[in-house]
């Protein structure tokens, strides 16, 4: 191939402890034909003079400054200056499996354009992995191992933002990193659905994603619940609502209420659905909700599902089944 190269852009701020051992994961992949594109978010540690000693004794690692403040302008200034024609993504201290360049490379090269590679991942801590992290996780990977992440993509993230790649072609076609909307994966990875990409299908540990307590997505108000709301609702009404359709929210606890609201501020008609004896009948912004039943007499409706319960959630399920209504056509899980 005329340009075999990979694009990693790593945005950075104060992970100078993590730094060593995620830069020497890149350092010791298979495939060689990289360049590093590391951005520096105004860290106040020591971060960018240990990346900057890493850029004097290899070539392909290159530092810059971020001009604007954040990861999005930090990974625009990073995609400016790249110049592979495949591109993915790095978090300064999670660590690379030796063979995840060489794996995506490969598949992309074998699926062609139109296609996102991606890996499985695991989570590693000092402290060791919460129960909803190992949930988290074996769900993210139950759906790359057949490439179906976006059967569920209004439910979390189905792209982990450290493991994917694409061609550069395709990567442009979905809008690069030109919006400002967090969480900023998310809205990546609803671009990736909304042109079409296609998900290769992977069945291999490829990623390992480091959890502690000042992870940006932790600590920040842009990785918050009402963010990934915001964003969930924004890309339904784009791309999957059928406005001739009678639109049902199902569930009145804090999503629920979330969601109505927005809808109510946009002068979007629904049905509000519960199973909650205590708020049935009673009026939340103006609307009255009504005992989930009457989903039967509503005719041909689209469904939000914002109940987070697992052995609810199956309940639901069963209950769309006997209606004859599919997921992700007649109804959505938000959580």
């Amino acid at each position: 191939m005329q340009n075999p190269k990979v694009s990693i852009l790593i945005p950075f701020k104060n992970t100078a402890h993590f730094l060593p051992e995620c830069l020497d994961s890149i350092l010791n992949q298979s495939y060689v034909h990289w360049e590093v594109l590391a951005v520096n978010d105004h860290s106040d540690d020591e971060s960018f003079e240990l990346l900057s000693a890493y850029s004097q004794k290899d070539s392909r690692i290159k530092v810059f400054t971020n001009e604007g403040e954040g990861i999005i302008p930090a990974l625009r200034t990073a995609y400016a200056n790249s110049t592979g024609n495949f591109v993915t993504r790095m978090d300064s201290d999670d660590i690379m499996e030796p063979n995840r360049l060489q794996f995506m490379w490969d598949v992309l090269i074998k699926n062609g354009k139109g296609h996102v590679a991606v890996g499985q991942v695991k989570y590693f801590s000092d402290r060791g992995i919460s129960n909803g992290y190992e949930r988290y996780e074996a769900w993210l990977n139950e759906l790359t191992s057949t490439g179906k992440n976006y059967s569920e993509i209004y439910k979390e993230c189905v792209i982990p933002s450290p493991c994917w790649m694409t061609y550069r072609e395709d990567f442009e076609f979905c809008g690069a990193f030109k919006p400002n909307r967090y969480p900023e994966d998310y809205d990546l990875t609803f671009r990736f659905y909304e042109k079409g990409l296609k998900i290769i299908p992977c069945s291999e540990i490829l990623h390992l994603w480091r959890d502690y307590d000042s992870r940006t997505s932790r600590t920040h108000e842009h990785y918050a619940q009402n963010y990934f709301l915001d964003i969930k609702l924004h890309y339904f009404l784009k791309l999957d609502y059928d406005e001739s359709r009678p639109l049902v929210i199902w569930g009145a606890g804090f999503k629920g209420k979330t969601i109505a609201k927005s809808l109510v501020s946009k002068n979007i008609d629904f049905n509000w659905l519960c199973d909650n004896p205590q708020k049935i009948g009673k009026k939340i912004y103006g609307k009255e909700l009504i005992h989930f039943t009457a989903l039967e007499s509503i005719e041909n409706p689209q469904s939000i599902v914002t109940v987070a319960n697992e052995i609810a959630q199956q309940e639901i399920r069963a209950f769309f089944s006997g209606l004859e209504q599919e997921p992700m056509l007649d109804y959505f899980f938000f959580c």
